[in-house]
């Protein structure tokens, strides 16, 4: 996912700087709010996957130290991983789609120009 807004970017950035005419721009800009649009979606998706992971984890945790035993302790830590890696990704995807917003309004700004 990463990789594919990365590749995005670049490519929004290149055409940007070939100085493109103004129905080249609205047609960059069309598609762009499109895949801003299917990053929201996937943004949505992952924050709900997150804190469910989270508070699977927190609940797991909670148990552990209730009943302490092996299998407990061990969810318990599996799910503290998980928890950090979708937390770390859920940032990638964050701050990617924030840039696409400044990419978005840097395509309007030479619309008007």
């Amino acid at each position: 996912m990463i990789g594919y807004m990365k590749k995005h970017e670049l490519f929004v950035r290149e055409m940007l700087s070939k100085k493109p005419g103004s129905e080249k721009l609205r047609e960059l800009l069309a598609y762009h709010d499109k895949q801003i649009q299917w990053m929201q979606h996937e943004r949505l998706v992952h924050l709900i996957v997150t804190l469910f992971v989270c508070l699977f984890m927190l609940l797991s945790w909670g148990f552990a130290i209730i009943n302490t035993s092996i299998p407990a302790i061990a969810l318990s830590a599996l799910l503290l991983i998980l928890s950090v890696a979708y937390i770390v990704h859920y940032y990638r995807l964050e701050n990617s789609v924030q840039r696409w917003y400044l990419l978005s309004g840097e395509i309007e700004e030479r619309l008007k120009s």
